[in-house]
């Protein structure tokens, strides 16, 4: 993980993120929302600060519920404090200064479609910057990759659903989940608003490596008139998007410099010469 510092050094570790909130972390989401655990689990190894995520209403469902093991991924959401994406808690955890981790391009950008990988898919209204400005919060941009190094995505959205019975199971699941009330961006127009909810058909890969950029902090505070003048806020907003991406097009072109961007190589250098925080990689 790297993130930048206020002069716009980048550094290694997470020492540019804000030590006090309130504090959004707004980046992409990879498939399947692979980059969330270690994303997590660093920021308490290392800064000892707890994220909090906002996540799909479904994940929240009864629907959901009936489908969990006894120790899932949910549970692990939930340990960490996770809720239900709204306008109402999102206000909630930016009024106790928290540090809140968010995905603008939501379901339909962790369930990308093939040729999409690494595409910010997010909405045109500037959802957060608003908030973000109203509680004078700092916006981190960042950039993750390497998603399509553990997995090639083989059958997606379009593909299943020329299956008829896996085609029927995607629809009835989610129409129940909208008969329970879970229903996100249903007012939206455009890719954003397929919030449709599957689980794509992967082919796993001799893994990688992921590749975190967390960009200069974007302070709002004195900044309340993007409150009322919307072209201001989403001035700011399609900066932060561009900065999401660019974090990316950035690790993509690294990554290749990386010679340990190999699980095997990486374990070969663990058992001879470091814990797995201190293999090497690219130069930043």
């Amino acid at each position: 993980m790297l993130s930048t510092m206020e002069d716009g050094k980048i550094v290694r570790g997470l020492a540019g993120i804000p030590d006090e909130g309130p504090t959004i972390l707004v980046g992409y989401h990879m498939l399947m929302g692979v980059e969330l655990v270690p994303l997590v689990e660093e920021f308490l190894r290392e800064r000892k600060i707890l994220v909090r995520g906002i996540a799909h209403p479904t994940l929240f469902s009864q629907l959901t519920e009936n489908q969990t093991n006894e120790v899932s991924f949910l549970d692990l959401l939930r340990l960490y404090g996770a809720s239900p994406v709204s306008a109402s808690n999102f206000f909630k955890l930016l009024s106790t200064k928290s540090h809140v981790l968010l995905y603008p391009g939501g379901a339909r950008e962790a369930l990308h479609r093939k040729g999409e990988e690494y595409k910010v898919i997010w909405p045109d209204q500037p959802e957060f910057v608003r908030m973000a400005a109203r509680f004078g919060a700092t916006i981190v941009p960042f950039g993750v990759v390497g998603e399509d190094d553990i997995a090639q995505l083989v059958l997606d959205y379009d593909d299943l659903t020329k299956i008829p019975i896996l085609s029927d199971r995607i629809r009835n699941n989610n129409e129940q989940a909208a008969r329970m009330g879970v229903r996100l961006r249903a007012d939206m127009t455009g890719e954003v608003a397929n919030q449709t909810l599957y689980v794509p058909g992967l082919l796993p890969k001799v893994p990688g490596r992921f590749y975190y950029l967390f960009g200069k902090p974007v302070h709002t505070k004195g900044r309340q008139e993007m409150l009322k003048d919307r072209e201001k806020a989403r001035e700011l907003y399609l900066q932060i998007k561009a900065e999401v991406q660019n974090s990316m097009n950035y690790l993509l072109k690294k990554r290749e410099e990386d010679p340990y961007r190999n699980i095997i190589d990486r374990t070969v250098y663990k058992a001879f010469s470091a814990t797995v925080d201190e293999v090497p990689t690219f130069e930043y």
